[in-house]
């Protein structure tokens, strides 16, 4: 009897590096999840996560043989390199769709940025299954967003679609360079809520869901908080008037407050969309872009050869699949 197709996928991340295997229709067959342990450079962390997945590929039972591989990350990932991707030291260095493809030289390929595999999934399988316009918004130790329109996700000119942590925050910020301002995600993000509240709050702050719980009785820790909510806050009602979204699903560690998180968000958007969205927190609210690297490993399955209807072409030698695929709306 033939053996039945597994897919790999990888999410390589800025703390820990995510891998599954999954059948043809996405479901997770295994999955481990180790250190990125960026002080040790950025080609020892693509070696955990393809030695990972090696370790999981080898243990796929006789019944199935793997057919494709989807690998995500934070930044824009090309063929030799990854754009936008500073929390590994190196990491923009990495030739990283050609070290996956010389790991699995047998099968299709195919890579894209976490965020945005994160909206294919929760399109797929989750909160935006339906929906012809929405927005995922992942706010982890980064901040961006990943749009769906027509059911699929925007990619943009440069595959950077949705890097809204490179945003402005006001206009004293205007024709100055990422490095010449302090960036959105330097404020709205897990990792900058924690940063500040360390600083400034007595206490064990281990995660971002911590300053929320603190926020219930201590006045500086509701105001640290109430700052973070409020800007986050802005900057989705900015993208709801711009993209008339049906629905904006929120994902990441912060959603570990979702009661506290909800309530002002949901309120801001009654107040000041003219049309305002649904607003829920993603089905796979802390995995969604390991689910999404199975959905662009499992999307290789159906076009092998990469083809303009695909999100995430296979990567083709010669190639730079930054010039392929791109969605149109």
């Amino acid at each position: 009897m033939a053996s039945l197709p597994a897919v790999v996928g990888i999410d390589f991340g800025g703390t820990k590096i995510a891998v599954a295997i999954g059948d043809a229709q996405g479901s997770r067959m295994s999955s481990v999840v180790v250190e990125s342990l960026p002080d040790r450079g950025a080609e020892a962390a693509l070696e955990r996560g393809l030695a990972a997945a090696e370790h999981l590929v080898r243990a796929l039972p006789s019944t199935h043989r793997l057919a494709a591989v989807g690998a995500v990350t934070f930044g824009i990932p090309r063929r030799d390199r990854i754009d936008l991707a500073p929390a590994i030291p190196g990491w923009q260095r990495v030739r990283f769709g050609e070290a996956l493809q010389s790991r699995f030289p047998d099968v299709p390929v195919r890579i894209g940025t976490d965020v945005k595999a994160a909206a294919a999934a929760e399109s797929t399988w989750g909160a935006l299954s339906g929906i012809r316009t929405g927005m995922y918004v992942n706010v982890g130790t980064g901040l961006a967003v990943g749009i769906v329109v027509n059911g699929v996700v925007l990619l943009g000119a440069d595959r950077a679609a949705g890097e809204i942590g490179y945003s402005l925050r006001s206009v004293r910020d205007v024709r100055k360079s990422p490095g010449e301002r302090m960036v959105l995600e330097d404020v709205v993000s897990g990792k900058a809520l924690v940063t500040r509240a360390r600083a400034a709050l007595r206490g064990e702050i281990s995660v971002a869901s911590d300053v929320f719980t603190l926020a219930r009785s201590d006045p500086l820790a509701a105001e640290i908080a109430d700052g973070f909510v409020d800007e986050l806050a802005l900057h989705l009602t900015n993208l709801a008037i711009a993209i008339n979204p049906a629905r904006i699903v929120i994902g990441g560690g912060v959603t570990a407050a979702w009661p506290d998180l909800a309530p002002p968000l949901r309120a801001a958007l009654d107040r000041s969309v003219p049309y305002p969205p649904q607003l829920a927190r993603a089905t796979f609210p802390y995995d969604a872009p390991l689910m999404g690297a199975l959905a662009i490993g499992v999307s290789a399955l159906a076009s092998p050869g990469g083809t303009d209807s695909s999100p995430y072409p296979a990567l083709v030698p010669g190639t730079d699949s930054s010039l392929e695929g791109r969605l149109r709306s």
